[in-house]
């Protein structure tokens, strides 16, 4: 009997030293003493990039021994100089390489990213990212060698993120214009790579960095920079002499910034810019005297991703689409006393007509071509043809075995020229009938090869997660 009252007494003391103690657990901060940290504290320096430390932008410069090339021609902004990813040039290209690789002319490594380059008065021009520097980079090469010419840039601490930078740099009148990975725009002098001027356009306008970084590429229109900010303001002009603010569009419904770039548009007398904004699509006048004002804004396209930029299809009508589910949708402006109304047309499902994830689709002889995205069902990752009227009609696509991934396409002396995502390269003659593959060729060994391309004087510039190469693809 007393054995069993011994036991139970410990039994009570356990049961007590255990309330006790979890009483004592459920008051105590075990964390009470740690200090939270921050960027600096430790001896390290702040991030640039984080919020509310200043951005030094075009601090960092170095010249090379590289010298611009004599070789004429201009691939001066994203979708090139007529801004539809189609070449004036009048350069007789090849239409295949006898089983062989097209010449290599050159090659230069990058860090990781997927922005294209463009080339003006002998010179390539791309944005890069410096991990080992932790810097943007606007590097400048000869078109001759590759050799590099110099490189102008600032510190901004970046995560890779599906790579790092992603846009197209324009250039024009010796300026050369970037809008880095977090929203930090630059402009230098194309020659020598003298720094002219700097925005942060998340500090100073109140934008916010988008899903995968700015994807947007600069607009120049002859004097001015136009930027859509999705912050403070929707859109905005910048003289590119100065940089001084021009005008600014008012962010009236608080529309974000996308990944899709600013298009300039003309329709019913009437000059503009178009956007994709994430909330919607708008209209901005570019008229003397009225630069700014919103001629048109909708709803309609309302898309939590959008990629590709809006396209001009003729009459009034304008081509939108998106990736992730997003389809695509026909849209006509209708005159409406001195401004515009907007109705649409068709409205179509990825597996239902023309749509695209990441490139912007090519608007050529009445018909539009696009790499369909891996939701379009059978036809996912396909090249195909559609009628501008109707793009639910497929005329043709590359079918089942020739998938592209979100590689990119542009069009030159009559000829398609597509790069897979895994770098190759195949050439088509451009057709509203039938698929008319010519020739094909692995140019990059690396993946995601995803950036536009540039082509200038029958030199194709193409670039992977990793590298840029430059590619003789004349006929000669």
């Amino acid at each position: 009997m007393s054995d069993r009252i011994v036991h139970w007494a410990l039994a009570g003391v356990l049961v007590l030293t255990g309330l006790v103690g979890l009483g004592w657990w459920i008051r105590h901060n075990p964390v009470q003493h740690l200090v939270e940290h921050v960027p600096g504290m430790d001896d390290r320096p702040k991030f640039a990039s984080d919020k509310g430390h200043e951005v030094a932008i075009g601090a960092y410069f170095e010249r090379f021994a590289g010298v611009a090339s004599p070789v004429e021609g201009s691939w001066p902004r994203f979708r090139g100089a007529d801004f539809n990813n189609i070449s004036g040039e009048r350069v007789p290209l090849a239409r295949g390489w006898d089983g062989r690789d097209p010449p290599l002319l050159w090659s230069v490594d990058l860090g990781e990213g997927h922005a294209g380059p463009v080339v003006d008065n002998g010179r390539v021009f791309v944005l890069d990212y410096d991990e080992a520097l932790r810097a943007d980079m606007l590097r400048c090469f000869s078109l001759d060698d590759g050799r590099e010419i110099w490189r102008r840039g600032y510190d901004v601490y970046i995560k890779r993120n599906h790579g790092v930078s992603r846009t197209v740099p324009a250039v024009s009148d010796n300026r050369v214009l970037t809008i880095g990975p977090k929203c930090h725009v630059m402009c230098v002098a194309a020659d020598s790579g003298e720094f002219q001027w700097g925005l942060d356009l998340v500090e100073t306008f109140g934008a916010e960095i988008p899903l995968w970084y700015t994807g947007q590429c600069p607009l120049i229109d002859g004097s001015v920079a136009v930027i859509a900010v999705g912050g403070d303001a929707l859109l905005m002009g910048v003289q590119m002499e100065t940089g001084e603010i021009l005008w600014e569009t008012p962010n009236r419904h608080d529309w974000k910034m996308s990944h899709s770039s600013v298009m300039p548009y003309s329709v019913y007398g009437k000059k503009m810019y178009l956007y994709c904004a994430i909330g919607g699509i708008v209209g901005i006048s570019a008229e003397n005297g009225e630069e700014g004002t919103v001629l048109f804004e909708s709803k309609l396209w309302d898309r939590n991703v959008i990629a590709p930029s809006p396209i001009d299809v003729g009459e009034g009508k304008i081509f939108v689409t998106a990736g992730y589910g997003g389809g695509s949708m026909m849209l006509q402006l209708v005159p409406e006393g001195g401004r515009f109304a907007v109705e649409s047309l068709q409205i179509l499902k990825p597996d239902e007509g023309l749509a695209s994830e990441q490139q912007t689709p090519i608007f050529h002889q009445n018909h539009l071509f696009a790499i369909m995205p891996k939701d379009a069902g059978p036809l996912r990752n396909q090249f195909v043809c559609v009628r501008a009227d109707d793009c639910s009609k497929v005329v043709w696509s590359s079918g089942k075995t020739e998938r592209f991934g979100l590689g990119p396409y542009l069009i030159a002396d009559g000829k398609f020229f597509i790069l897979s995502d895994e770098g190759m390269l195949t050439v088509l003659e451009v057709s509203t009938e039938d698929y008319r593959p010519l020739a094909k060729a692995q140019i990059l060994d690396g993946h995601d090869a995803w950036a536009p391309m540039a082509l200038v004087q029958g030199r194709l510039l193409a670039r992977d997660s990793r590298r840029m190469v430059c590619l003789d693809i004349s006929a000669q």
